[in-house]
């Protein structure tokens, strides 16, 4: 395994996020670091960039640090053979019932996990935390002397069993599981292990941060996206779960009605994902030589700063996952008080507040009718925008990531 250093914002601590969050809550935050100072901790995971785990862990191991703890990121290594057996894993899990789990992926699974064991010992911390299927096996090659917690990014509400049953084998040996809702939660599982803690976004990152206007405008005319005519945007991997497919169709037909509109597809190609070359192909084809529509990622210089430019400039921000375990992407435009129009699947049921801080949606249709609304109603627009910044303020900060982080290791 090799130890992540490099942190995005390492520089920021609790105190930095007082003018978002006040004094008071702070200073609980503080209280309750305390108990805990000095204590070691170990994050694992797959993939040190790209994907939703990879942005929190830049970001929440920093702040851990500031609070007393001393946290460390390991990230696995692994062959592209078995990235694409995860990958499958992932598929598998998030509702795939297709896919077959055979012998041969299973010891390659094996194999690559006692391998990144035997390269690291995880022993020495007083806590060590999992995320993800890629790593879940990790603890099988350990003498266990501390409490291990295993988190799931991933939407579990109907699982292909056969993997299921296999990963589960592993998971069973931690002490905690936490999962983002209680519908992903599987019923074979100790109910008093189990934990619910949504994921988060840090305010003060690139991604995150207020920028000024003439910065969004620059970052605009630099991809050639036009700042007077309306902008549909979705950030989200190249993925066959993330409905890609679906948002150019949501485009074509909001475009019969409203013509100027422009469409951008913004995402980042992850170490992890093999496969997200393979839909990131399908989509330039289906997209043909409509030159309205911009598909922007790290390979053309989009990083997290552009990211959140185009979320500042868009009119309307869609979310059309089939599958979608929590969706960071919908946080951070509700953050920069954008309506979400997402389908209502996973998290994004209980990020979004049909008709109040967006709109959740079935399908195709439902979101045209809903997308040509919201560019319709600029006020209306602007007033859930503000309702859907209040609710990330409320539920889906950094800081009380961090602060349900402490209340479970305290209570270990």
């Amino acid at each position: 395994m090799l130890e992540v250093r490099d942190f995005t914002g390492a520089g920021k601590g609790l105190e930095d996020y007082s003018g978002i969050i006040g004094e008071e809550t702070v200073e609980r935050i503080r209280v309750k670091a305390e108990k805990l100072e000095g204590k070691s901790f170990a994050h694992v995971n797959s993939t040190s960039f790209g994907g939703g785990v990879a942005e929190i862990l830049h970001n929440l191991v920093p702040l851990m640090r500031d609070s007393g703890l001393d946290a460390k990121w390991f990230v696995i290594q692994g062959s592209d053979e078995f990235f694409n057996v995860t990958k499958s894993f992932h598929n598998a899990l998030q509702g795939n019932k297709n896919l077959k789990l055979t012998e041969e992926m299973k010891n390659l699974y094996i194999k690559t996990n006692e391998e990144n064991a035997q390269k690291t010992d995880l022993t020495e911390f007083d806590y060590v935390l999992v995320h993800d299927p890629q790593p879940a096996a990790l603890i099988e090659f350990y003498e266990k002397r501390q409490p291990w917690i295993w988190r799931c990014h991933i939407d579990l509400s109907d699982p292909n069993r056969e993997f299921w049953e296999f990963l589960r084998q592993y998971v069973q040996k931690y002490d905690r599981y936490i999962f983002h809702l209680p519908e992903y939660v599987q019923s074979d599982l100790d109910p008093r292990k189990t934990v619910i803690m949504p994921p988060s976004i840090d305010p003060l990152s690139e991604k995150n941060m207020e920028l000024s206007e003439s910065e969004v405008l620059k970052t605009l005319e630099r991809f050639d996206v036009d700042p007077d005519r309306p902008i549909i945007t979705q950030v989200a991997r190249f993925d066959p779960w993330k409905g890609v497919f679906d948002v150019i169709d949501v485009y074509r037909k909001v475009k019969e009605k409203i013509p100027g509109v422009q469409l951008l597809l913004v995402g980042v190609m992850a170490a992890d994902d093999p496969e997200g070359w393979v839909y990131f192909e399908k989509t330039l084809r289906k997209i043909g030589e409509d030159y309205d529509v911009k598909v922007l990622t790290n390979l053309t210089g989009v990083h997290a700063r552009e990211v959140n430019a185009f979320q500042r400039a868009s009119d309307v921000v869609l979310q059309m996952s089939i599958r979608e375990g929590f969706g960071l992407t919908v946080t951070e435009a509700m953050w920069k008080g954008k309506p979400v129009v997402g389908r209502a699947v996973g998290g994004i049921k209980f990020q979004v507040v049909d008709g109040e801080t967006g709109f959740l949606v079935k399908g195709v249709e439902d979101a045209v009718e809903k997308t040509i609304y919201l560019l319709k109603h600029p006020e209306e627009t602007d007033l859930m925008g503000m309702k859907a910044r209040k609710r990330v303020l409320e539920n889906f900060l950094i800081t009380g990531h961090l602060e349900r982080y402490l209340d479970l290791l305290n209570s270990l």
